[in-house]
């Protein structure tokens, strides 16, 4: 049985986002997973929109990062101070030091401070000038990018890529959606706030049983079968890591739990494959120059891995 603040959470979300529900419970799900999204859209579909009534239905601290080419790392991380009254240094926090980030447009500026968020999405901390800093839990990161407009961007290498439990997109809206978002706005919905429907203490307790649910030998060895797939085909010159291994189970885990199942079933890993893996693998040149695209040939790969019996 899916729990009524779950409900709640969804039904508050989606009353000021306007999108597709499947992108609220994944981005619900990455968060009780304890992962992070990357949402790569066109600009005007609601990705600020998301983040933020995502936090306040959560009763969670909100910051942004507006990352531009003069963003430095200490703007995300924070600095160390010297105060000419008491002769000290002391740590002043930087904007990453809230419950929700929503780092927008993440390609925008340099890899120098795009590393700036890795120590945090992995460890849960920085490290400023030597000294450990742990961030507020829960934590998570919203980055946004944009697909079309890459003049003056840096793209996100791999390794900050495979630290993204998904990567989303949230599509235009359908015609009684947008006709939907026209009304709110004239009724004055978007300027309002959502109330909060849980506490922290509600949050952990609900992490803490995406962590019970069951997860049988078929099942993981079904979830192995489709990343090792990835490695030893030859449509990909970079396969999933292990830790998209990982993800992908513990994203199948509370996918599971929002489902209201005390276990993980083939369906819920197979909805969570293109999402959760797609971003993180390089198609061979013969790919590129046929135009696939990972996620079509993901889509092979699930379709031609054995269910598990049990």
């Amino acid at each position: 049985m899916i729990p009524e603040e779950i409900r709640k959470i969804k039904e508050q979300t989606g009353r000021y986002f306007v999108g597709k529900d499947v992108i609220i419970e994944n981005v619900l799900c990455c968060f009780l997973a304890g992962g992070h999204v990357l949402l790569e859209d066109v600009p005007g579909v609601g990705k600020t929109t998301l983040a933020r009534t995502f936090a306040d239905c959560l009763g969670l601290s909100f910051g942004r990062i507006q990352f531009t080419p003069d963003t430095m790392p200490s703007d995300v991380t924070g600095l160390t101070v010297y105060d000419m009254k008491t002769g000290e240094f002391s740590y002043r926090p930087g904007s990453v030091m809230k419950n929700i980030i929503l780092a927008d447009e993440l390609n925008r500026t340099s890899p120098k401070t795009q590393s700036a968020l890795l120590e945090a999405m992995a460890e849960t901390q920085v490290t400023v000038d030597g000294n450990i800093y742990p961030l507020p839990e829960p934590f998570m990161v919203i980055a946004t990018q944009n697909p079309v407009s890459f003049t003056g961007t840096y793209p996100l290498p791999e390794a900050q890529l495979d630290r993204f439990m998904m990567r989303l997109s949230i599509g235009y809206p359908s015609s009684e959606e947008e006709l939907r978002l026209a009304r709110n706005h004239m009724e004055g919905v978007q300027s309002e706030r959502p109330a909060a429907v849980l506490d922290i203490s509600g949050l952990s307790a609900y992490k803490a049983a995406v962590n019970r649910v069951y997860v049988s030998d078929g099942i993981l060895s079904y979830i192995q079968q489709i990343i090792n797939a990835t490695r030893t085909g030859s449509s990909f010159s970079l396969g999933a890591s292990p830790r998209a291994m990982l993800h992908l189970l513990q994203a199948s885990r509370a996918k599971a739990f929002l489902s209201g199942s005390e276990y993980v079933r083939p369906d819920d890993v197979k909805n969570l494959v293109i999402p959760v893996l797609s971003h993180r693998l390089m198609l061979t040149t013969e790919m590129r120059l046929q135009r696939k695209e990972a996620a079509d040939l993901l889509e092979d790969i699930v379709l031609k891995t054995r269910l598990p019996i049990e």
